[in-house]
């Protein structure tokens, strides 16, 4: 049974992440470097996890396939006309 568009649930309202202060200051002891490896190591874990993702939900896709949807989704589709 479908409900009216009346009785739809609203979107949530945006929700901003801020860091913790007490991360905050670990972060501002870190030196440049260290900040950049940590970040580097953040979006390679982000891209592990989603390109798992992606191969669970299509196992019969080519590496090469995969490689190009976790690039489309993990630039939130700028690249879409890109990598096809």
């Amino acid at each position: 049974m479908r409900l009216p568009a009346a009785t739809a649930m609203p979107a949530p309202p945006p929700f901003l992440e801020v860091i913790d202060d007490d991360m905050a200051r670990v972060l501002a002891g870190k030196s440049e470097v260290e900040r950049l490896r940590i970040g580097f190591r953040m979006w390679t874990t982000a891209r592990s996890i989603l390109r798992a993702a992606v191969m669970a939900d299509h196992h019969e896709w080519a590496a090469d396939r995969v490689n190009r949807e976790v690039a489309v989704r993990i630039s939130h589709g700028v690249v879409a006309g890109v990598v096809e």
